[in-house]
């Protein structure tokens, strides 16, 4: 064999042994550690805003610090059924903490204060975004034994931003004390009277349409109200505007 055959197979063979030895390199490299790490973003949630405006539509009743809750399938109060402790501290006394913190709220707040006749104040609920939401209302006739006003359920789930629903609201009767209008049960400014008792002695312990004011003036000599406490409904006006 000649000197020149003998360097070509010489050149070959280092040519292949290059080749097997990067194969090799790579081989015993990690793909894993030389790609980029992945971040995972969470999206942000997404908050719905809405201004809830209450007015007041009695001549002679102040009602108590609207309170308003959001929720999915389960509202907070029902006609026709027995109203939560948390109602009824409402209905009797204005006080809304227990109510508040109902186990089905998605979220929940108050106005600042008691809301005088003829007046409107204004509050603003967020909450998550949800498939299916709805907001509940309530909120007492201060000059009564266990009357309040509200909305049980308004659905909120396609309101646009900028977009408002507008509805007015009766009187209710929460059923959970007889309407004596006697000055020591009536906790408004008209009589200065007990508020929530825990006893319960109306008829019907459920929430009904109440019959209004019968007053001292209409014969009921016991009672602590007169005519300038009489109510017609609708008793308040809400307005729930999207805001974001």
């Amino acid at each position: 064999m000649s000197s020149l055959s003998n360097f070509k197979k010489s050149a070959l063979i280092l040519m292949l042994a290059g080749s097997l030895a990067a194969c090799s390199d790579n081989d015993n490299s990690d793909p894993i550690e030389d790609q980029e790490p992945v971040v995972v973003v969470e999206p942000e949630p997404v908050v719905y805003e809405f201004t809830i405006t209450f007015s007041n539509l009695t001549a002679g009743q102040p009602l108590s610090p609207l309170s308003v809750i959001a929720f999915d399938e389960t509202p907070p109060w029902m006609f026709g059924e027995s109203a939560s402790v948390g109602l009824e501290m409402i209905a009797e006394s204005g006080a809304n903490e227990q109510y508040l913190s109902d186990e089905n709220a998605l979220a929940s707040v108050s106005a600042e204060g008691g809301i005088g006749p003829g007046e409107t104040t204004s509050v603003t609920l967020l909450v998550d975004a949800q498939d299916m939401l709805n907001l509940s209302f309530a909120a007492m006739l201060g000059n009564t034994n266990d009357a309040f006003t509200g909305l049980s359920s308004v659905d909120v789930s396609t309101l646009e931003v900028g977009s408002s629903i507008s509805r007015t609201t009766p009187a209710y009767d929460a059923g959970t004390e007889a309407n004596t209008e006697t000055a020591d049960t009536v906790p408004g400014p008209a009589a200065g009277g007990e508020g929530f008792n825990e006893i319960r002695d109306d008829i019907a312990d459920i929430i009904t349409m109440h019959p209004g004011i019968v007053s001292n003036q209409d014969g009921l000599s016991t009672s602590a109200l007169g005519a300038e406490q009489k109510f017609d409904n609708p008793v308040s006006k809400i307005v729930i505007t999207r805001t974001q």
